[in-house]
């Protein structure tokens, strides 16, 4: 393409979930439901994790850190979205489209790490219970937190870098509800060589290596749990795993189908709904697969509702 007919891109146009003016009340009343559910949600699991003396052990400080990335993670594109929605201009600037983007990156890939942490944090249980307190220390869990968040702010930045560092043709409208990757490197003008090359290759690192962390990790889990004689303890060991394996794969599921395919092939309207899973979804349900599941949570949010109705209605 000429270099005449490339222009200097100072904002971008994002089109939102829908175009149709009718389905744009559901679709704010549906966000913003399912937006203060996830920060409502992951604010009392933090509150009740802080609250209560016999969950800071690595496991519930390991879930307020994943509750605390739900938060931020979803925070960086719902907002926006549920104001583009009666927009007239839907604008976001270069500059506001670059720290969305860096910070979408920063908080999926801190999600990658902790969910990694949390199924080290189950392995160390179930595979080597008596030496669990050695082991997972707390300095040990203060230190591979500082890490996950170090190694987050450094992926985001190589990726929103490499982003920074394209050009844009007059077109600057992006079909999606956010500044997502591969919805703006589809509008670049300049080569996306080394950003397909970094997202595939540096991404495919940092989030297939957690993966097979993860899937490593719980391949032990199994073969201990399989060996155990009692029927009760096996099912409360796979019953501890359940919601931790279920957050992974809707995760990783998802994330992967938009990823890491080649970007020709990349749909923006399937892209856009499935982005949606792992961005919006997920971390609403996040609370719910964690406590529904966790006794002591339940637990905890029992004396502090007893708390709470004691302190108003004595």
């Amino acid at each position: 393409m000429d270099n005449s007919n490339w222009t200097s891109v100072s904002h971008f146009v994002l089109l939102s979930i829908s175009t149709h003016p009718e389905e744009q009340i559901p679709f704010f009343l549906l966000f913003l439901l399912m937006y203060t559910i996830n920060i409502s949600g992951n604010l009392s699991i933090i509150t009740l994790i802080l609250s209560a003396p016999r969950l800071h052990i690595p496991m519930y400080i390991f879930l307020s850190n994943l509750a605390f990335t739900d938060i931020c993670f979803t925070s960086a594109t719902v907002p926006k979205m549920l104001q583009n929605i009666f927009s007239p201009t839907k604008v976001i600037s270069y500059t506001g489209c670059l720290a969305q983007t860096y910070f979408f990156i920063c908080f999926a890939a801190m999600e990658n790490f902790i969910l990694a942490m949390m199924a080290y944090d189950r392995y160390i249980a179930i595979c080597h219970p008596f030496h669990y307190p050695m082991i997972l220390t707390r300095m040990l869990c203060v230190k591979m937190v500082v890490m996950c968040h170090a190694l987050s702010h450094l992926h985001a930045l190589l990726h929103t870098f490499l982003m920074g560092r394209l050009i844009f043709c007059a077109d600057n409208r992006i079909p999606h509800f956010f500044c997502d990757l591969y919805a703006l490197m589809k509008l670049s003008c300049s080569s996306t060589y080394l950003n397909t090359l970094m997202i595939h290759t540096e991404g495919g690192v940092v989030i297939s290596g957690a993966l097979a962390f993860i899937t490593t990790s719980y391949a032990c889990i199994i073969l201990v749990v399989l060996r155990m004689p009692s029927a009760k303890d096996k099912w409360k060991a796979f019953s501890t795993c359940g919601s931790h394996l279920t957050v992974v794969a809707i995760f990783y599921g998802t994330l992967s189908w938009v990823y890491f395919r080649p970007l020709s092939s990349y749909s923006v309207t399937k892209g856009r709904i499935v982005t949606l899973m792992y961005t919006v979804v997920t971390p609403m349900l996040n609370p719910f697969i964690y406590s529904l599941r966790n006794g002591d949570v339940k637990g905890a949010f029992m004396k502090w509702t007893s708390r709470i109705q004691t302190l108003f209605f004595r």
